[in-house]
């Protein structure tokens, strides 16, 4: 596992524009997947339905700004990379406290969901944050 994220952050290190566009896809994938599919199927999900909306929203805003960041940035890719992998991290950490929260009503398949969930967000945020530290440090390499 190590060595498949060593070669990420390697084939990304060029490319982070694609990260952004990466994200981008994730977070529209998430959003409707949290408003469409588990808003209808709550029950077997087990997440209220006001909470799916709350994350979703977040999941939109997330896709609006890595969309516009692939779309538009041109340069100081590292802040904005550094922007949308802490967001990404917050956005776990919240959906974790949610877990928590409604633990006693989530069935298996919705825990199973936003666990992978978790998982998947925070080795792209790693990636993300590994990619725009060694552009940090080659600007300064380059001074």
């Amino acid at each position: 596992m190590k060595r498949i994220i060593k070669k990420l952050i390697n084939h990304f290190e060029g490319r982070q524009n694609k990260l952004f566009l990466i994200d981008s896809i994730g977070a529209i994938i998430t959003a409707f997947t949290l408003f469409v599919i588990m808003r209808t199927f709550e029950r077997y999900f087990g997440m209220p339905k006001t909470e799916l909306t709350y994350l979703s929203l977040i999941a939109i805003c997330f896709c609006i700004y890595s969309i516009s960041c692939f779309l538009f940035l041109k340069k100081h890719w590292s802040t904005f990379l550094r922007i949308i992998a802490i967001a990404n991290l917050l956005y776990c950490a919240f959906t974790i406290v949610l877990l928590f929260k409604y633990y006693s009503l989530l069935k298996t398949i919705g825990i199973i969901y936003f666990m992978s969930e978790i998982v998947i967000i925070i080795i792209l945020s790693y990636v993300e944050l590994k990619v725009a530290n060694r552009k940090k440090d080659n600007k300064l390499l380059d001074n």
